[in-house]
């Protein structure tokens, strides 16, 4: 447990304040669809290259960095778990985003990764790809479904969720390496978070 007031931190380390929400299923309706032009295709173990490829599109500018440092071994495993749903967002310029369920945890289902690439935000795709996430999570049977967010995310991840029905439960700080220091993410990855040890 921290204690009130300012810590100091580790120049080689970063610090989030993790927000964790869980969605009440019971209301939710069929997916609205995706806009014209857009597909949902699905990436298993086969497509660990492009799998990783999107990963860091949509999530190098807010230091998604989990699944990159993450053993090749234990990556393969979990897109080749058949309860585990990595799919990309597919649109007429190629990758738009990532969206990724995972059923492994019957009492815990959660929105594992979500987000669009830079390009793809401001469309209006972010409430269709929810839209798909929370109706696939229902017909796979979740009654509520989870998801965590923090503060090194998008401004507006936090206040989407809420909008989109997930109610905020608990918080955690989490203290981690890095990742633009011992080259996950290129050293100039994430702009707005400068890198302070040499």
């Amino acid at each position: 447990m921290l204690n009130n007031g300012l810590h100091d931190l580790d120049p080689r380390k970063l610090a989030a304040l993790v927000t964790f929400l869980v969605h009440d299923l019971s209301g939710v309706g069929d997916a609205p669809g995706l806009p014209l032009g857009y597909r949902l295709e699905r990436l298993g173990a086969p497509d660990f290259a492009r799998y990783c490829a999107v990963y860091r599109a949509v999530g190098e500018d807010w230091l998604w960095f989990s699944r990159l440092r993450m053993p090749e071994e234990e990556l393969w495993q979990i897109l080749h778990a058949s309860k585990v749903h990595a799919l990309e967002l597919v649109g007429p310029d190629g990758a738009a985003g990532l969206l990724e369920l995972d059923f492994r945890d019957e009492k815990a289902p959660e929105l594992a990764f979500f987000g669009l690439v830079p390009g793809a935000v401001g469309l209006g795709l972010g409430k269709a790809l929810m839209g798909e996430a929370l109706a696939r999570a229902k017909a796979a049977g979740a009654r509520e479904f989870y998801v965590h967010t923090c503060s090194l995310d998008h401004p507006r991840a936090l206040d989407f969720y809420c909008r989109s029905g997930f109610r905020p439960f608990r918080r955690a700080v989490e203290v981690f390496d890095d990742p633009r220091l011992d080259g996950t993410l290129r050293k100039d990855a994430a702009r707005w978070m400068p890198v302070i040890a040499p």
